[in-house]
């Protein structure tokens, strides 16, 4: 049958346009293209490709061109590849042409995704004008191109190719690496809403599952034509997603890491300045084990918590109450009109405070204190706690003591730059600290270098070129080079200020690599005081921000900030810092009520007028919990967490401090006599 090379051509055309029309990108063969144009002249018969002058019929290069640009070009529908020239000319000259060509284009790899700068390809005719005046027609390859696969962006097309090329290279190292089981460990905790931000990330991992279990059955060619495939339909995120937060807990879980470690190794990544104590682990199994031993052991109703009012309370488990409190607790009528009568009217005043223990304050000023006044500090927000009681009265504690009031302080937060700090193997207990964190934003984290830098009174700078002063002792223990997209810090310490010469520190840090977008944050920390600054603007190249400058003086520390901090008044659980705000009752923690020897540590509590607790505290906490409920610990701090304790008027908070802990406060004290003093605890 004979076939004119324009109707091959237009043959050609109406396949390609069929072949491409329902996928979203066409990709091209590794292969040798001028390999490939011989191959495409040596399949036709001799005698259907005869000498045209000089050269065979079908060698020109306006073809030569059109092959090599699009000749190795495939598409992938569901595993299959189909190239341009996989179309029916049986019976015809082309018939051996368009099968060799078939053949030798899937017979290399899928390398590339295609794109070109045009929406032609090839070009369908080209005249020639002889000798005799005539003009000659030729008809070449020739076809147009869908609009998605023309390149009108900004940059160029080998960075187009290059970044879905690695696109496809991480969802493969994903589908490989990351296990079925893991993907559904993570959904679970997303599901049971444990995991941090978790719910961001539940729809890109459903969807990441169906590709995994389509993959999983696949040989490894089929593997490698389902990466090209899918990875256009995925997307970047999905496509990266071994890259980013929840990649790293994936591949953790795949790995082994215990399910806590791989957790809270990914909460580093992802917790903000302010993170609070993260949820336990528990699958559902564990859940219904737990709920069986609640309902065996009749703890069913003491699960439900509410914050505890001064009805709660008697007069044998306080220290102090004032007026107005003494009238709403049991047992305190009589005791506290008594103790009325022993009060002057008109009190001498001392402005000298006194420094005594937390067991002199009870046991000596506390039994003729009328008023007592806390001055509340900056630094004491995370002494905030409040008092928690059972919603069913009379229900049976859960806890190692014999009632069923428990605590918890100011959401459980921790010292989050400290904490990364210490897990970087800074030293965070010394006598003065400057740290600084950046890249704690996950949308906005790069590699940039911060450097943490001090001037010492004798001009020695410490930093990532000098790490150790041997005059002062100051080190520079935590050095971040590169953070790969992470959270960083880095850390300054003196271990004690006996070593210290006296004179200025000049605290500042310096841009050494990138330009920091979102700024950062530093700490300075002495004599039990944390000063917080954040410095939320760029910071270019070379940059110098200073800080702080701390002077020693007689073993004395002050500061002068440079940048602002947080050491300024603020209102908190609805009581402003750095100022005196009235007890309304002291007392010891529920461990130590009703003379009981006492279990775990001793904490003094200072209950604060109109202080109300506006975060939603765990009820209670495993350590608070009777033996017998230890092997279901994961569920119970879950439990813990989950349920919200309930609100109720004049609810008990305040300040509390363990009598384990190094650290003081303030307190006005009026009873005969007015007097502040400084508890050391």
């Amino acid at each position: 049958m004979q076939m004119s090379f324009s109707e091959f051509r237009d043959l050609l055309a109406a396949h390609f346009n069929e072949m491409s029309k329902d996928v979203p990108r066409l990709y091209t063969v590794d292969v040798d293209k001028d390999e490939m144009w011989n191959t495409y002249l040596d399949s036709f018969l001799p005698e259907d490709n005869p000498v045209f002058r000089e050269r065979r019929e079908h060698d020109c290069s306006c073809c030569r061109h059109f092959i090599k640009n699009i000749g190795n070009a495939v598409a992938i529908k569901d595993g299959v590849v189909t190239t341009v020239w996989d179309f029916n000319v049986d019976g015809t000259a082309y018939e051996p042409v368009v099968k060799k060509m078939s053949e030798y284009v899937k017979a290399h790899r899928v390398a590339e995704v295609y794109l070109s700068r045009f929406n032609r390809v090839g070009t369908e005719v080209s005249h020639e004008s002889l000798p005799d005046g005539k003009v000659m027609s030729f008809n070449h390859f020739f076809l147009k191109l869908p609009q998605r696969f023309v390149f009108n962006n900004r940059g160029t097309i080998p960075e187009a190719v290059g970044q879905a090329r690695d696109i496809r290279n991480v969802f493969k190292r994903s589908l490989e690496e990351i296990s079925l089981d893991s993907i559904d460990t993570v959904l679970e905790l997303i599901n049971s809403n444990t995991l941090y931000r978790g719910a961001e990330w539940k729809r890109q991992l459903e969807e990441f599952r169906k590709y995994k279990v389509a993959y999983e059955p696949l040989n490894t060619e089929q593997r490698e034509l389902f990466a090209w495939e899918k990875s256009a339909e995925a997307g970047a995120v999905i496509g990266k997603i071994r890259n980013h937060s929840i990649g790293v807990l994936l591949t953790d879980i795949t790995n082994g890491v215990d399910l806590n470690n791989a957790v809270r190794s990914y909460e580093v990544i992802v917790a903000p300045s302010n993170y609070k104590r993260p949820k336990a682990i528990f699958t559902q199994k564990m859940l219904d084990d737990a709920k069986n031993t609640l309902i065996e052991l009749g703890y069913l109703d003491s699960l439900g918590r509410r914050y505890a009012t001064l009805d709660d309370i008697t007069v044998n488990n306080i220290l102090f109450a004032n007026r107005d409190s003494s009238q709403r607790i049991s047992g305190a009528e009589d005791i506290f009109a008594d103790m009325s009568k022993k009060v002057a009217k008109k009190p001498k005043k001392f402005d000298r405070v006194e420094e005594v223990s937390a067991k002199t304050f009870v046991e000596d000023i506390l039994p003729t204190a009328s008023e007592v006044d806390v001055y509340l500090e900056n630094r004491h927000t995370s002494n905030l706690m409040s008092l928690i009681a059972p919603k069913v009265p009379g229900s049976k504690t859960m806890f190692k003591w014999n009632n069923n009031f428990s605590w918890a302080y100011a959401g459980n937060m921790t010292d989050s730059m400290k904490e990364r700090v210490k897990a970087k193997g800074g030293k965070v207990n010394g006598d003065l600290r400057f740290s600084i964190q950046w890249n704690d934003m996950e949308d906005h984290r790069d590699n940039s270098d911060l450097d943490a830098h001090c001037i010492t009174p004798d001009k020695f700078e410490i930093y990532y070129g000098d790490r150790t002063d041997r005059v002062t002792k100051g080190q520079l223990d935590v050095d971040i080079v590169n953070p790969s997209g992470r959270v960083a810090v880095e850390n300054i310490t003196w271990d004690s200020r006996r070593t210290m010469r006296d004179g200025e520190y000049q605290l500042f840090v310096v841009m050494f690599s990138g330009n920091l977008e979102h700024g950062f944050r530093a700490e300075v920390e002495f004599d039990g005081q944390i000063f917080s600054f954040d410095y939320p603007n760029r910071v270019k190249y070379k940059e110098k921000i200073m800080v702080a400058t701390v002077t020693l003086k007689d073993g004395v520390f002050t500061i002068k900030e440079h940048l602002p901090s947080t050491t300024s008044s603020k209102e908190v659980w609805g009581v402003k810092t750095n100022d005196f705000i009235p007890a309304s009752v002291i007392c010891y923690s529920p461990n130590y009520w009703d003379e009981q020897k006492g279990i775990g540590n001793q904490h003094l509590f200072f209950m604060l007028k109109d202080c109300v607790n506006p975060e939603a505290p765990n009820g209670f906490y495993n350590e608070f919990l009777k033996p017998e409920l230890n092997e279901h610990k994961r569920v119970f701090e879950a439990l813990g967490s989950r349920m919200k304790v309930e609100d109720t008027p004049d609810q008990l908070s305040g300040v509390g401090f363990s009598l384990t802990q190094r650290n003081d406060i303030v307190v006005r004290v009026k009873g005969n006599t007015e007097r502040v003093v400084k508890i050391k605890f």
